[in-house]
C-alpha cells in the first residue's frame, strides 16, 4: 500500500511524520537577510586597490612636507629611487641654464610650446641630453603631484667621493672645507663654488642634517660642483679628527670664535669647518678644533649667511698665505 512501505530508506529516521522536531534556531531566517551594498574597494583593507589608495596618500603627504620645506628647496623637485627630477617650465630652464647635469628632458606630447620650452630643448640637446616626447599620463607619474606643465628633467644620481679620499698628496697648500649641518641646498652649492675659488681640494658634509647636492645646489655651484669632489661623511667630528691625525690644521668658523679669522696663520695643511647659521658649531665639532675664529663684524649683526662667511674666510686664509 502507498505509503506503508518497510523499504530501507524510505522513512526518515528521528522524524515524524509533521516534520522535523528540532528547530533551526533562526539560522535559515537569518541567512535569508542581506549584508547590506559592497564596500568599495579602496575601503577593503587586503584589497590591492586600498594598498594603492593608502601608498598614495603617504606620497602625497610626503610632497605636501617637503614643499613647505623653508626655503623653498624642494619646491618643483622630486626623487624616484636614485635619480631626481625637477619639473616645471621654469624650474628646468633654469637648472639647464645653470649647467645641472641631467640624463633627459621628458616632454609632453602636443605641449603648447612657449619660449622657455623651445630654450630648454635647444640647451639640452646642445649639451647631449636625451629628449623624450612622453604621454601627460607618464609626466603625471613623474610629478607625482606637483605641477609639471608639460616638463619635467631627469637628474642622475651624485657620486660623493669617500671623506678619506680628499687626504691623498696633503701638502702645506692642501685646504678641505667642511660644512657642520648647513641645511639649505643653495649654501652648499655656493660654498662649493668659493671652495673651489680659493683651490680647495674638497668639500666634507654630514651624511645627516645636511643639505645633499640636488639640482639646486648644482646651479647654486655655478657648475664648480663638477670640479671639486663632495664627500659625505656619517660622523663629522670623527672625520675633523682623521684630518687632524693625518697633519691637518682644524679651523672652525663661529660668530663667538676665540680669534679674528684674519689673524689665523694658515701656511699649512687646512680644514675649514662652517658652522650653520644661527646655531654655529656643533659641540663635539668645536672641541675638534684647533682654533675657533670669528669674522669681525659691527655689533648689530649676530651671524653671516653660511655661504657668505665661508667666502669671507677662505679669502681671509689665503691672503694669510700667499703674504
Amino acid at each position: 500500500m502507498a505509503g506503508n512501505s518497510k523499504r530501507k530508506g524510505a522513512m526518515r529516521k528521528g522524524a515524524s511524520k509533521k516534520g522535523a522536531t528540532v528547530g533551526s534556531g533562526g539560522q535559515r531566517a537569518q541567512g535569508l537577510k542581506g549584508r547590506g551594498p559592497t564596500p568599495k574597494a579602496t575601503e577593503r583593507d587586503k584589497h590591492p586597490a586600498a594598498r594603492r589608495a593608502r601608498a598614495a596618500a603617504k606620497r602625497a603627504s610626503s610632497s605636501k612636507g617637503a614643499s613647505s620645506t623653508k626655503g623653498g628647496g624642494s619646491r618643483g623637485r622630486r626623487k624616484e629611487g636614485g635619480a631626481e627630477y625637477v619639473v616645471g617650465r621654469n624650474a628646468v630652464s633654469e637648472a639647464l641654464a645653470g649647467g645641472v647635469p641631467a640624463d633627459a628632458l621628458y616632454v609632453a606630447e602636443r605641449i603648447d610650446s612657449d619660449e622657455r620650452v623651445k630654450a630648454s630643448v635647444r640647451l639640452a640637446a646642445d649639451n647631449g641630453i636625451a629628449v623624450l616626447e612622453a604621454p601627460r599620463v607618464e609626466l603625471d607619474r613623474i610629478a607625482d603631484g606637483l605641477p609639471h606643465q608639460g616638463m619635467a628633467l631627469q637628474i642622475p644620481e651624485y657620486q660623493y667621493a669617500h671623506a678619506n679620499d680628499l687626504l691623498e698628496d696633503v701638502d702645506a697648500g692642501s685646504l678641505i672645507v667642511a660644512l657642520d649641518h648647513v641645511t639649505d641646498p643653495r649654501n652648499l652649492g655656493a660654498v662649493i663654488r668659493s671652495a673651489a675659488a680659493f683651490g680647495a681640494r674638497g668639500v666634507l658634509i654630514p651624511e645627516r642634517r645636511s643639505a645633499s647636492m640636488s639640482a639646486a645646489a648644482w646651479k647654486a655651484s655655478a657648475g664648480a660642483a663638477a670640479r671639486i669632489p663632495v664627500a659625505k661623511t656619517p660622523n663629522l667630528s670623527r672625520q675633523i679628527a682623521a684630518y687632524a691625525k693625518a697633519g691637518m690644521f682644524v679651523v672652525g668658523l663661529d660668530s663667538d670664535g676665540d680669534q679674528m679669522v684674519d689673524d689665523v696663520v694658515a701656511d699649512v695643511p687646512l680644514v675649514v669647518v662652517i658652522g650653520a647659521e644661527g646655531s654655529g658649531l656643533s659641540r663635539l665639532v668645536r672641541d675638534g678644533c684647533d682654533v675657533v675664529a670669528s669674522i669681525p663684524m659691527s655689533s648689530g649683526m649676530e651671524s653671516l649667511n653660511a655661504s657668505v662667511a665661508a667666502g669671507i674666510a677662505l679669502f681671509c686664509l689665503d691672503r694669510s698665505r700667499t703674504s
